[in-house]
């Protein structure tokens, strides 16, 4: 098969096609294809897909799987252009990314991108997301329900999930002031911004933020197969009618109460009805965690410059491994990280990374006392402490995540 032209000597019809600049560069995604759709499937590279998709023989195809590396995020501009006339012709997409930067995939999910699995492929991945491309989609709420609660975004909303590699690395304060700052990133047009807390024992979102917890929420874990919009906003509490929350459940229940499956419906609810949804992961590893970081865009994993911190790394990077799953999602964050002027600091932060064989992206600096007294009142750093150290880190990474997407969420 060449890179360039489509299958002309097969007789069934092109239901698929990969479009990729060198479509050998992939060829676990080769495998996978032909498993799935045997030779019904064709490949182009990314200057012919503009041309192919305006012509009357594109009009067979089911999806199309864009197949980047860190390399194409040149060509972004081009990549979108593929993708949004993909979508303007019915035509839905999967992003198949090895090595890209979050920022990247980012931009690409908010032009039209439908399904997102990473390279390598995990096992059954490009099926599962060939399946849940045929899956049909919801009815949009009235416009009278818009006028009362945060409506679902077109398309699907962004999941940034957080999870502490020990106890007390700031992992729930992390994700309350991160989701504040995407809130608050766009004065013009806010995004929708929702948080998940889904330490089911001792979740403190709602604390952190002075939210009552309500009994919906364990109702709704309880059966989340007749899970609707209505069920869904009812178990949401709205935190100064800029984001909503989540609460974990008023008692503590049991990790295992939920599954893959309902974690799974949750997070699809959740994505079409925000155009951010940060997770609180519990510091625990759990069956349906797999669910969290196959679905997420982004897995922060915060850490302190410690011993216990740096053990737990290695083996969480251990069990992900084992279990192939997506460990490139991982990105580590320090908190408490040295100051600029601490370069023995600086020197151990290194060593640490080149010991553990990873990249610690995000330093997050000690917010110091004000961090406890602003979860302590129940308040965003921004609202108790705009001038702390932390929340301007945190302001900065919101920023960087949202420019991106600011241009198309003016458009809509």
């Amino acid at each position: 098969m060449t890179s360039s032209v489509m299958k002309q000597t097969d007789p069934a019809p092109i239901l698929a096609c990969t479009i990729s600049r060198d479509v050998q560069n992939f060829d676990l995604l080769i495998e996978d294809m032909e498993t799935a759709l045997g030779e019904s499937w064709g490949d182009l590279g990314f200057a012919e897909a503009l041309a192919f998709l305006n012509q009357p023989e594109a009009e067979s195809l089911e999806f199309v799987a864009i197949a980047i590396d860190q390399t194409d995020e040149e060509d972004l501009s081009l990549l979108g252009e593929v993708i949004a006339l993909a979508s303007k012709s019915g035509i839905k997409t999967i992003l198949i990314a090895e090595d890209v930067s979050p920022a990247a995939l980012h931009q690409l999910l908010r032009n039209g991108a439908d399904e997102f699995v990473p390279y390598p492929l995990p096992e059954g991945e490009l099926q599962a997301a060939i399946d849940r491309l045929k899956k049909p989609s919801t009815t949009v709420v009235s416009h009278a329900t818009k006028a009362q609660h945060a409506p679902p975004t077109e398309g699907d909303g962004v999941i940034l999930a957080v999870q502490g590699l020990a106890g007390g690395t700031g992992a729930s304060t992390f994700a309350v002031n991160l989701a504040w700052e995407l809130a608050n990133a766009d004065k013009a047009k806010p995004p929708q911004v929702g948080i998940l807390d889904l330490s089911l024992q001792f979740g403190s979102v709602s604390t952190f933020l002075d939210l009552p917890r309500r009994d919906v929420v364990f109702e709704m874990w309880s059966d989340t197969e007749i899970l609707d919009d209505d069920v869904f906003r009812q178990a949401l509490v709205s935190f100064e009618d800029k984001m909503r929350v989540l609460t974990a459940p008023a008692d503590i229940l049991p990790l295992d109460m939920i599954n893959s499956e309902d974690v799974t419906r949750v997070l699809n609810m959740a994505r079409r009805h925000f155009d951010y949804v940060i997770v609180d992961m519990p510091n625990t590893l759990v069956q349906w965690t797999e669910a969290v970081l196959n679905n997420c865009q982004i897995y922060f994993a915060t850490m302190e410059l410690d011993m216990r911190s740096a053990q737990n790394a290695v083996r969480v990077k251990r069990a992900l491994q084992s279990e192939d799953l997506p460990i490139e999602k991982l990105r580590y964050c320090l908190n408490r990280a040295p100051k600029f002027t601490d370069l023995n600091g600086k020197s151990r932060v290194k060593r640490m990374a080149e010991t553990l064989e990873i990249a610690i992206e995000i330093q997050l600096p000690d917010g110091g006392r004000a961090v406890s007294q602003s979860c302590d009142h129940g308040l965003p750093l921004a609202s108790s402490a705009a001038k702390n150290p932390l929340r301007r880190e945190i302001a900065k990474l919101a920023a960087s995540l949202h420019a991106l997407g600011k241009d198309d969420a003016e458009a809509a």
